[in-house]
């Protein structure tokens, strides 16, 4: 069942690609981010990590954001890692967390995503040389971001409509100043 806005987040402890244990019940003074992505070599997936270094001094202050991904540590460093990525990733082969969070599959948001965003996905591969390889994973798989307050209530739950579809960056902004001032 999804989650919904101030449900508690699912509550977890599991090792992050530095070998480091990420404990979502560990202390915090700022919100958290949970961004699911689907495999380390999807196109629009780099193409949001991209996004979200580019937004990371803005960010940085106000909101921790994890990247997780369907695939194993390998694979995320010979695509994903590439980039110089300020974030904590935790690799998530066996799906253990999108099965915790309801993140979901869909035939049709797959296919929405290479008729809708087609242009996104020529930028992602031609521009930032996001080249698709292997598939980890559901290719299906829809992604999902999840904003928590500091004491892990779901401040949003996002899930996205397709394979591209993410939080707005300015969605983020605004529910990081919204929490920041209330």
């Amino acid at each position: 069942m999804r989650l919904k806005k101030n449900e508690m987040a699912p509550i977890f402890k599991i090792m992050d690609m530095n070998n480091n244990i990420f404990d979502l019940n560990k202390s915090r003074n700022k919100p958290l981010m949970l961004a699911f992505f689907r495999y380390a070599s999807c196109p629009l997936c780099n193409l949001r990590v991209h996004e979200l270094i580019k937004n990371y001094d803005n960010l940085k202050d106000s909101i921790d954001i994890i990247l997780i991904f369907q695939s194993p540590k390998e694979k995320i460093d010979k695509y994903v890692g590439k980039q110089n990525i300020p974030y904590v990733i935790i690799p998530n082969p066996d799906k253990t967390l999108y099965h915790l969070y309801s993140v979901e599959n869909s035939w049709f948001g797959f296919a929405k995503a290479w008729t809708a965003k087609i242009s996104r996905v020529f930028k992602a591969v031609v521009k930032h040389h996001y080249h698709p390889g292997s598939v980890e994973g559901e290719i299906h798989r829809i992604p999902a971001d999840f904003i928590l307050d500091t004491n892990n209530k779901v401040l949003r739950a996002f899930y996205g409509r397709d394979i591209g579809d993410h939080i707005p960056l300015s969605e983020i902004y605004t529910l990081v100043e919204n929490y920041e001032t209330g």
